[in-house]
């Protein structure tokens, strides 16, 4: 098994292709270790490796995020080292108990726009955010607000407040008239 390598804007998070489907439904985002515990065989055993802060699955690849006192030359290899064990075991990526986040917020009038944001959020935002290494996540649409998060390498990244409020609140103003405003959820 060849597992490659990408860096992404976020130099704390390094994007790790094993050349796979890792989570073909989704993504799931395990910003610390106690997040992955019962959930994610995989992740708790990405957590073992001292240094690792974060860990995002995407459809195809594995972000992780480490400690900024830490190099990569130093930590890479037993990433790689787990990522390959775990996938040439057939283990599984999730724990089959794992539970789905609770659903977005939004008043059911707003449901046909809550729908266009998606969509355009589906297209256009998610495939740019995955290629970085990254996910983008709907919370809700308020009072014309979008509260959305960003996950993997994205979360944290110097730039995603950037990414939130000039290139997708842009877009979807653009688009949807009704939106006025990209908050990031809390």
């Amino acid at each position: 098994m060849f597992i490659q390598t990408e860096q992404t804007p976020n130099p704390a998070t390094l994007k790790f292709l094993p050349g796979r489907d890792v989570l073909p439904g989704g993504a799931e985002d395990f910003p610390n270790a106690g997040q992955a515990e019962g959930r994610s065989p995989l992740a708790e055993r990405l957590f073992q490796v001292d240094g690792v802060t974060g860990v995002f699955f995407g459809h195809d690849f594995v972000t992780v995020t480490k400690r900024d006192d830490l190099e990569w030359f130093v930590l890479k290899p037993a990433i790689l080292g787990a990522l390959m064990e775990h996938f040439t075991a057939g283990r599984p990526v999730l724990a089959p108990s794992a539970a789905e986040d609770a659903g977005p917020i939004h008043d059911e009038a707003d449901s046909e726009i809550v729908s266009q944001i998606k969509e355009l959020l589906e297209t256009r935002v998610r495939p740019a955010v995955a290629q970085d290494g990254g996910d983008i996540v709907f919370h809700g649409f308020d009072a014309g607000v979008v509260y959305l998060s960003m996950r993997g390498s994205c979360a944290g990244c110097p730039s995603s407040t950037a990414t939130l409020k000039m290139g997708i609140e842009n877009m979807l103003r653009h688009y949807i008239p009704e939106v006025t405003e990209v908050r990031a959820a809390l």
